[in-house]
């Protein structure tokens, strides 16, 4: 019986891809897929939120957050918080980054400070009840994590991790390094699709 991905599979077969390959890149994405699913359910994050009974929405927790500016997530980075560098960290529109920056400084977890470096610019930082929230919240979510990681072996944590990193920048690398060599199968799947929406 005819499979939906049939037409798939000779596409990227036409590209120099292996059906062995395509298969490996389905299931990976199948579970990728529900991953997402949950993760922009933050099912955690509100968790916490509602247990240590705050009150702020997730986005005011992601502003704490980026001015907290933890390394694991954001490197190594030295510099003055400013509401540009909210918005830069979190990929939000500038103005909602102020909007959001100004609703924590009035809940008094954020304040403005003149800058050390250029007194012209204005700087945030986390007051002492907004380094609390952010404290809380990480230690909850890797309370959990660290509970279900219990369960793994060293082995395969250690397996485990560069592969997830080498994979969570598969899209930006694979756009620069394959658009190139790809590009004629993808004017060819245009082309077939344009004719088809006629």
């Amino acid at each position: 019986m005819p499979s939906r991905d049939d037409s798939l599979r000779a596409n990227l077969e036409a590209a120099g891809i292996s059906a062995s390959i395509t298969d490996k890149a389905l299931a990976i994405d199948a579970i990728v897929q529900t991953w997402r699913r949950q993760v922009q359910k933050r099912e955690l994050g509100r968790m916490a939120l509602r247990e240590l009974d705050l009150p702020i929405d997730l986005p005011k927790l992601d502003v704490l957050i980026a001015i907290w500016a933890p390394s694991n997530e954001f490197g190594r980075d030295d510099t003055e918080t400013m509401v540009s560098t909210v918005a830069t960290r979190l990929g939000i529109d500038p103005s909602r980054a102020s909007r959001l920056v100004s609703d924590l400084i009035a809940q008094g977890f954020v304040a403005r400070a003149v800058s050390q470096q250029d007194a012209r610019r204005t700087v945030v930082t986390l007051t002492p009840a907004g380094e609390a929230i952010v404290e809380s919240v990480r230690t909850i979510k890797y309370m959990v994590m660290g509970e279900f990681l219990s369960d793994w072996t060293e082995e395969e944590i250690a397996t485990f991790l560069p592969l997830f990193e080498r994979f969570a920048v598969w899209a930006g690398k694979a756009e620069a390094t394959n658009a190139g060599r790809l590009h004629p199968e993808i004017e060819k799947l245009s082309a077939a699709l344009k004719k088809k929406l006629k």
